[in-house]
């Protein structure tokens, strides 16, 4: 049987928006070459492929259409979005990565929580390595530039306003480039607009990996986060905007448990919805 592939939006702001992940149900039989092709074909920032796992309630392996990789928050969002339409009741289940073995909760009212690996935060780096980047940008006045992973390794990139933010023409190719000598995913930039509970907009761009700009990461927002609790306020609930400037508006929620200053565990959250397509894609090729 050729493999059905939905397609299932995450992280949706006021039941729009969100972004699209590619989702391949009973993948066990497709092997690496394959998945490829169909995460090349769907054209989609990542394709997740779900298949049985002695480890866990179920397998996901991402791809996107350069490359597989280890996690993304918001495919598996996507995913279980899809699962639940399909009849997965509420109730917390686990699942099988290249990051790990991770919990997914479903709440009755079909939002989803996935947890994450406990921040890592790796190397500083200094505003002029972006420059060719960014032409014109200034430098923050007080956050710093670093890379932080929950499962994927990005830059976290502070910007002094929204408005600054939105006006962001990266130079894809010097950023791709780039990100490869630095070892990281891609950039993460963000613009604090303040609120009881800590607020940013996001623009996460990733062109190393075939996505010059995505409009909802679960795993970046996870790691900033992590940033913005050791960077700028401790807080237990973060809130974030993503995709304004593309017209796709996303919202993505983080929470975390904490003991003694430390995060002891992080989730990322947020609702989606399957796309309602009459004729899913078959692939011919596999």
């Amino acid at each position: 049987m050729k493999p059905r592939v939905y397609i299932a939006n995450a992280f949706c702001h006021q039941g729009k928006g969100g972004n699209g992940a590619g989702v391949v149900l009973a993948a066990g039989g497709i092997d690496r070459k394959q998945k490829l092709h169909i995460a090349q074909r769907v054209g989609l920032s990542e394709t997740v492929f779900v298949s049985d796992s002695p480890l866990a309630d179920f397998r996901l392996e991402y791809f996107t259409p350069v490359d597989e990789v280890d996690l993304c928050g918001h495919a598996t969002i996507a995913t279980f979005v899809l699962l639940h339409q399909q009849g997965l009741q509420a109730g917390c289940y686990t699942i099988d990565t290249r990051s790990g073995r991770l919990q997914v909760s479903v709440s009755a009212d079909g939002k989803v929580w996935m947890q994450q690996c406990c921040p890592v935060f790796h190397e500083f780096y200094c505003f002029e390595d972006f420059r060719d980047c960014f032409p014109d940008l200034q430098p923050h006045p007080v956050l710093p530039i670093q890379a932080v992973s929950t499962g994927l390794k990005d830059i976290m990139f502070p910007v002094g306003s929204v408005d600054e933010l939105d006006a962001l023409k990266p130079n894809f190719d010097v950023m791709a480039q780039l990100n490869h000598r630095q070892g990281v995913v891609g950039i993460h930039a963000f613009a604090l607009i303040g609120g009881d509970t800590p607020v940013a907009v996001c623009r996460n761009f990733a062109p190393r990996y075939g996505i010059p700009e995505e409009s909802a990461t679960g795993t970046s927002n996870c790691a900033l986060a992590g940033y913005l609790f050791k960077h700028f306020s401790q807080s237990t609930h973060y809130s974030f905007l993503q995709g304004l400037t593309m017209g796709i508006p996303s919202a993505i929620e983080v929470r975390m448990q904490v003991e003694d200053s430390s995060i002891i565990q992080i989730e990322v959250g947020g609702v989606g919805q399957v796309m309602q397509v009459d004729d899913f894609l078959n692939y011919s090729g596999i």
